[in-house]
């Protein structure tokens, strides 16, 4: 089921995506009221929590440095209810699935199959220790087949987020560290540059790097050690672990299926940049 996990992965990684690169979801926030994209982003993503403090998002997220949220959480919600940012982040991730994919496979017997089997997989899941899932179990799963199957992939992209989380700290590795890590991983350097934290101040982001040193993580250049590289293995080898519980709610047949429909649409999506 790991195997599983980290191909349903990469299966479903693009269907989200459009979430954040495609005109449409940030066009459907904008329209609301959100001044900038993090406002909508904040806004949306965590809207499946109810109004929180930014202190919950932050911790939820994960991932971003102290203060990010705080400076969209609760303001981006003022105004605009949270509920208003979600139905517009799924209507306009609905709107550019529907676009790239176009009607022949947007309207296919495939998709409608691929959305069900989806969905009885993210929907068949424990929800303890999983916050950002849980909040999305909260929510009605769209009937449109287009919807619901971004509906049903962000939630298992949720719960699988929830698992890298326990991992990474379970491995002693923080929100910055991390990016640090993946983008060595993808062989960026030096890794301050990665486009997720490059905006950091550069104490910060020079505190980290000699944390990581320290660690025997990364060497004097900036590069992973063995110890590092195997540390960033042993974290993604745990993730894909966690995700696999939503996947044994489908018969192995099941399975099959849902990897020979999704794949036309995971072809079609990353060509376009899932933009």
């Amino acid at each position: 089921m790991t195997h599983t996990a980290r191909r349903m992965f990469e299966l479903m990684e693009p269907i989200c995506l459009v979430t954040y690169f495609a005109d449409e979801c940030n066009e459907e926030l904008a329209a609301l009221g959100h001044r900038t994209y993090w406002d909508g982003y904040f806004a949306s993503r965590a809207a499946p929590l109810g109004r929180v403090p930014a202190q919950v998002v932050h911790a939820a997220f994960y991932s971003f440095a102290d203060g990010e949220a705080a400076r969209h959480i609760p303001s981006a919600w003022e105004t605009i209810p949270p509920e208003a940012s979600f139905a517009a982040r799924e209507r306009g991730s609905a709107a550019s699935l529907r676009r790239i994919l176009g009607n022949e496979l947007a309207y296919s017997r495939g998709l409608v199959r691929a959305a069900d089997l989806t969905t009885k997989a993210a929907t068949n899941a424990p929800t303890e220790g999983r916050v950002m899932y849980a909040g999305m179990r909260t929510l009605p799963v769209p009937s449109d087949p287009v919807a619901r199957l971004w509906h049903s992939a962000t939630m298992l992209r949720e719960h699988r987020g929830d698992g890298h989380v326990a991992a990474l700290v379970g491995a002693r590795i923080g929100g910055t560290e991390a990016h640090v890590l993946s983008a060595l991983d993808m062989g960026i350097h030096p890794p301050e540059s990665f486009g997720r934290i490059h905006h950091l101040p550069k104490e910060r982001l020079a505190a980290v790097m000699d944390g990581l040193r320290k660690r025997g993580l990364v060497d004097t250049d900036g590069r992973f050690t063995d110890a590092g590289r195997e540390t960033k293995q042993r974290i993604e080898a745990l993730t894909n672990e966690l995700a696999a519980p939503p996947y044994e709610a489908l018969t192995p047949t099941e399975l099959d299926e849902l990897v020979a429909e999704l794949e036309p649409i995971t072809a079609r999506l990353p060509a376009a940049g899932s933009q």
